[in-house]
């Protein structure tokens, strides 16, 4: 009896994050060669369009951000440049101001109120059709914008673009990672709808924009409010934004924790999109791309645990060799660990699952925040040099 118990919590956990991981990227391709997409074009006509700018304590990089969305292919007379400034302590408002006579307009709002509160406020005061949200350190493509506003149609709230990293980025794993994100939501989308946007780049038609509470993740809630009104969430993998990732490991486990424990709180607040009678299909996707990867430290502890207990009440030899390759596993993902405090340049086969596993004790961390139900509403920016690519 215990060997069967065991032997289930073994393949639950298994089929859960090979799930997560693996089958559900391929059972997105058969749905969306058997479920046709059924929205339609839209206008040729541009629609006007307001680029929001989050900013807190970015003189670094604010410049370049602005400069940047200058010379972007759009027409002047349809685009407007607000950035927000959340209650910044260095010299990110002057800079931002000295751009006025160049049509950018700076909003400070005091308080440290965060990124998502800042949005509803500044949402208020806009009256373009379309509103694109960027991050200080996100460089747009010349057509970024462009190719946001020409994938909108009468059914579509929301359209997420492209996040890439240049060649240069310090943590080869979270560009991997990124890399594996977009080709599942461009997936999600062919089906029907994605399931998140990305902070650094998506866009909202203002007449579909939904107010959220403070403690919401803007890049995740947004796309679920809009879904949960009925409209759809699409991915334009040409609007394309570039950035670098963190300078070290640790900064993106940082990151990691703080996004996980807000997205369990926004999960939680629309929980209804995970029913399977009322979204059969959304519930499917939220389900699998996210709750099932956020919980994928959990499934890693049971399958581990687990397969330990089959070796210690059973002499069939499957059983040892899964629990090798396992440690086989952890012991890679210890050298990445190792070589990762060094100069030494890491290698794939032992950086992606150092990566791999910081990303998942980030996970675990937000998981426990959640359940002692703690959220962090508001952000710190990291050191970071920023190059146009």
């Amino acid at each position: 009896m215990l060997e069967i118990t065991l032997l289930v919590a073994l393949v639950v956990a298994v089929a859960l994050l090979t799930h997560s991981y693996f089958f559900y990227i391929g059972v997105l391709f058969l749905l969306s060669k058997i479920i046709p997409d059924e929205s339609t074009s839209q206008s040729d006509s541009l629609p006007s369009v307001a680029l929001v700018i989050a900013a807190y304590n970015e003189e670094d990089v604010i410049a370049e951000k602005i400069e940047n969305s200058l010379a972007l292919d759009y027409p002047d007379d349809l685009l407007s440049i607000v950035v927000f400034s959340d209650a910044s302590s260095d010299r990110t408002d002057e800079i931002v101001r000295s751009y006025a006579d160049e049509g950018v307009d700076l909003v400070r709002i005091e308080g440290r109120v965060g990124k998502t509160e800042c949005q509803n406020r500044v949402f208020e005061t806009l009256e373009e059709e379309i509103i694109v949200f960027s991050d200080a350190n996100s460089m747009y493509k010349s057509d970024a914008v462009r190719e946001l506003a020409a994938a909108f149609a009468p059914d579509v709230g929301c359209v997420v673009g492209e996040l890439k990293y240049r060649d240069s980025s310090d943590v080869e794993g979270e560009s991997f990672y990124w890399t594996y994100e977009s080709i599942i939501k461009r997936l999600e989308s062919k089906l029907r709808s994605s399931v998140t946007g990305n902070g650094s780049i998506y866009a909202v038609r203002n007449s579909s924009y939904v107010p959220l509470r403070r403690g919401a993740i803007s890049d995740f809630a947004e796309p679920l409010a809009i879904v949960g009104n009925g409209e759809k969430v699409k991915y334009a993998p040409g609007a394309v934004a570039w950035e670098s990732t963190g300078e070290t490991v640790d900064e993106e486990l940082n990151r990691r924790s703080r996004i996980v424990t807000r997205s369990w709180h926004t999960v939680a607040n629309n929980s209804q999109l995970l029913n399977p009678v009322r979204f059969p299909l959304f519930a499917f996707q939220l389900a699998s791309h996210k709750v099932f990867r956020w919980l994928s430290p959990v499934f890693l502890g049971i399958a581990f645990a687990s397969n330990l207990g089959l070796v210690l009440v059973s002499e069939n030899p499957l059983y040892l060799a899964l629990l090798v390759a396992q440690l086989a596993f952890y012991c890679l993902a210890a050298a990445g660990a190792v070589l990762d405090r060094t100069s030494v340049s890491s290698p794939k086969i032992v950086h992606i699952p150092y990566y791999f596993l910081v990303a998942n004790y980030g996970m675990f961390i937000g998981l426990w925040n959640f359940i002692r139900r703690e959220n962090i509403v508001t952000w710190e920016t990291v050191s970071r040099e920023s190059e146009q690519s």
